[in-house]
């Protein structure tokens, strides 16, 4: 499995997104084998479902670094997610990851569904 770290990351995060992470990851019990994976799967309203949390690394995935976070992405979704800006919420009416993808032509009214 390589471990090189992709040089131009696909994936960009706020602040706050990085810092919530990174609190998820220092909670006592975090498996530290984990990585943060960025990614898509079929499914959701409009086609296409964002795939944010902690996963084993695979051998299609390439190792991504943003300001020091680390993550790892399937090679084939970088086509999908190229410029997207993930973002955490934490307000009184929003609470979670929010995703900003410049590549969708549609998403759905819970913002985490998107069709290309």
């Amino acid at each position: 499995m390589s471990t090189a770290v992709i040089t131009k990351s696909p994936v960009s995060f706020t602040a706050n997104a990085i810092a919530e992470i990174e609190r998820l990851m220092g909670a006592d019990g975090f498996d530290k084998a984990q990585h943060l994976r960025v990614g898509v799967k079929g499914g959701g309203c409009s086609g296409l479902s964002y795939v944010l949390g902690f996963d084993e690394q695979l051998p299609e995935d390439e190792v991504h670094d943003f300001e020091g976070l680390s993550f790892i992405m399937n090679k084939s979704h970088g086509l999908y997610l190229f410029g997207m800006e993930v973002d955490w919420q934490d307000g009184l009416n929003s609470r979670g990851f929010t995703f900003t993808n410049p590549n969708a032509s549609k998403t759905c009214g819970c913002g985490t569904s998107f069709s290309i």
